[in-house]
């Protein structure tokens, strides 16, 4: 029996998207200055379509059929490097700019994710005291 349902499963992988997307933009910030680094970022398309095939159950008749979603670990969610730009004349691509703009939209989701699981955790309490 889950107690909410998927909802704190879907928070925690939300929560573990946007700690990956951070550790990136730190490492692009981080190699600002070093010469032929490309700049990555981190694709959400892989994180949607993980969420969109767990609602689709496909019945399996023979034990050959190929299942029609993989382990969700797996393929969460994808680093990509961009190659094919260059800010710099060292080969560098990263645009520090852009990359702090990222930094604070990340902060802000981050922290609406964890106030909406502390929101949740708080319901539980409440509902624990019986409403008081």
């Amino acid at each position: 029996m889950s107690l909410f349902g998927n909802t704190i499963t879907s928070l925690e992988r939300s929560i573990d998207y946007a700690s990956v997307k951070n550790q990136t933009i730190s490492n692009n910030i981080a190699n600002v200055d070093t010469p032929n680094y490309k700049a990555k970022s981190v694709v959400f398309s892989e994180v949607l379509d993980e969420q969109i095939n767990k609602q689709f159950i496909a019945k399996r008749t023979h034990p050959k059929h190929i299942p029609f979603s993989s382990s969700a670990e797996q393929h969460s969610f994808q680093i990509v490097s961009n190659n094919n730009t260059t800010y710099s004349n060292n080969g560098n691509n990263v645009d520090i700019d852009k990359e702090m703009t990222e930094l604070a939209k990340n902060q802000i989701y981050y922290e609406s994710l964890v106030d909406r699981l502390n929101g949740k955790f708080s319901s539980l309490q409440t509902v624990i005291k019986g409403g008081r």
